[in-house]
């Protein structure tokens, strides 16, 4: 029974590699089954979590997409990243046992609530699981890296052009298209996200339509010449180490 029902929970879902260990032995994935407590259902626009809230559960997105975000000083949203489904969020409360932002669906989405004391308590036991929580943990810092060099270093063209690069290929990690995708956030948010403003994202993305570089239709964006983005985003690395 408790096997048959981790198959209907886990090991049915075409996520599972993507946010659950991988090669467990049925013993541990009987073990599995008691880690998710519970689906949760959020609609677009309302807050899975919020800066401030008493840190419990680590989240896998089974459906949907996520920003999070910061509110600054003088009131706007700082978009500190977007997350999809197969990612796992709220990785940012285990520091301080609260977390430091909001995160905000931008569009239906459900997600698997995994309380983080049964995660620990379930580690003791299935040691792949804390490895693999480790790892999650350890591909956010890096991503962090990532994004700080980005800011740092690069001009409007090579941020978006990393930024789209970067979003198709962890679709593509999901079986979608290698170049197709539906921007699921806004200009604004992009810009936000990549330290730009609104203009210079639409701007940017204009400029790449002209060059056929990509082609717009409102949220619609499909890659027609992905070498161009890559050698952008290349130049700008050659540079960085030259």
């Amino acid at each position: 029974m408790n096997k048959q029902s981790i198959k209907v929970a886990c090991s049915n879902c075409n996520l599972r590699e993507l946010c659950m260990p991988v090669g467990l032995s049925d013993h541990d994935l009987t073990k599995l089954d008691e880690l998710v407590a519970t689906r949760r259902k959020v609609k677009r626009g309302t807050n899975l979590f919020n800066n401030g809230d008493k840190f419990t559960s680590l989240y896998a997105i089974r459906t949907g997409f996520f920003k999070t975000a910061l509110a600054t000083e003088d009131g706007r949203d700082q978009v500190t990243g977007f997350q999809m489904a197969g990612e796992i969020i709220g990785l940012d409360g285990i520091v301080n046992d609260h977390h430091t932002c909001d995160a905000i669906a931008l569009e239906d989405a459900e997600v698997c609530v995994m309380p983080f004391d049964r995660i620990e308590e379930i580690s003791r036991e299935v040691t792949a699981l804390q490895t693999h929580v480790h790892k999650i943990m350890s591909r956010e810092i890096v991503r962090e890296h990532g994004v700080m060099l980005l800011l740092g270093s690069m001009r409007a063209e090579e941020r978006v052009a990393a930024f789209l690069l970067n979003l198709v290929q962890r679709l593509h990690a999901r079986g979608f298209s290698q170049s197709e995708l539906v921007l699921r956030m806004t200009r604004e948010e992009i810009g936000s996200y990549l330290g730009l403003k609104l203009e210079t994202v639409s701007r940017t993305f204009s400029k790449f339509v002209e060059e056929g570089i990509v082609e717009v239709k409102q949220r619609h964006l499909r890659i027609l010449n992905t070498q161009a983005l890559q050698n952008l985003v290349n130049n700008q690395a050659s540079c960085s180490n030259g």
